[in-house]
């Protein structure tokens, strides 16, 4: 039986000590066009917002400006935050009292999510990908939507392998998902100030696999600088679960904060997470990936529960 999703859960509440900056500014493929349409609905408003971040990125120096490592790779971070000025970008949003930003900043912890914890995840990514991937350098995959990426397209996997699903996933990977999401969001509401039950996952939120593989299609071209907010409205915190090492696993790949001066660089290490409010305040990017292979989970949160998405369920 296929996996079937419930109502928008709300959870529990993570921590970080505070540093602050100066402001700155297969079968054949049976319905591999239904989940594209759902991704193209909430990339696609998101194109002009890459070319205003692209000018941006120009301006700021690109791969050729002065970096500043945030977060290195050999680091065990108990918690670092770092609070900047919030952009006007909530303003054109509703918003809901106490938790849409007011607060912004970005934040990373190596103490929420153990190593063991970023291996077991990560099997779950890799044990969903063994079924697809892209034929570009960047494949998804979704499990709340179950888009997967097949070459060019998306799949939904769920209706595409059908009961095979519950051959290749079990129960208790669904859970420890669940439980890893719970954690995260308690850690961005204890950074923020804000009640962890007014947060609510949102989409899209998904596992990447990255490697050096040249671009296929536009979906496989994701170092390009964008601004979460603008290109998916209902972000309001985004986070990341780095589920490998980067320079033992791979090259290149770092997340990178664009600012004028310097940009700030996380380096990926399993179990790291990284958070930040979603608005213009924290234009970002990703290297590209020279070598090896980068495994990552983006959950995002919103305030709005009308765009809340439920807990993937495997039953």
């Amino acid at each position: 039986m296929a996996p079937q999703r419930r109502g928008a859960p709300k959870a529990p509440e993570g921590s970080g000590a505070t540093e602050r900056r100066r402001p700155s500014s297969t079968k054949s493929v049976r319905a591999p066009r239904e989940v594209p349409r759902k991704w193209l609905r909430t990339a696609v408003p998101g194109a002009c917002a890459v070319l205003a971040g692209l000018l941006l990125w120009g301006s700021l120096g690109g791969d050729g400006g002065i970096t500043e490592v945030l977060a290195h790779r050999g680091e065990m971070l108990p918690g670092r935050f770092i609070e900047v000025p919030c952009s006007d970008d909530y303003d054109s949003h509703r918003r809901f009292e106490g938790c849409s930003p007011r607060k912004c900043g970005r934040g990373i912890t190596d103490t929420v999510i153990t190593r063991d914890e970023a291996q077991r995840i990560r099997s779950i990514a890799e044990k969903g990908l063994s079924l697809g991937g892209s034929d570009g350098g960047a494949s998804i995959l979704d499990l709340h939507s179950g888009a997967l990426s097949v070459g060019k397209h998306f799949v939904n996997l769920y209706r595409y392998f059908g009961d095979k699903i519950q051959t290749v996933f079990s129960e208790e990977d669904f859970q420890l998902y669940r439980d890893v999401r719970q954690k995260v969001q308690l850690t961005i509401a204890q950074a923020f100030g804000i009640s962890a039950s007014s947060l609510y996952l949102t989409k899209p939120t998904f596992f990447s696999r990255i490697n050096s593989t040249q671009a296929r299609t536009a979906h496989d071209e994701y170092w390009h600088a964008h601004v979460d907010k603008v290109t998916y409205g209902s972000f309001d915190y985004t986070s990341l679960l780095y589920l490998s090492d980067y320079l033992d696993d791979f090259g290149g790949g770092r997340f990178v904060f664009m600012e004028e001066g310097a940009n700030k660089t996380v380096e990926p290490r399993a179990g790291r997470v990284s958070f930040f409010t979603s608005g213009s305040e924290n234009l970002h990017r990703v290297e590209k990936v020279h070598w090896g292979t980068r495994y990552a989970v983006t959950i995002a949160f919103t305030c709005n529960p009308d765009h809340g998405i439920a807990d993937p369920v495997l039953t």
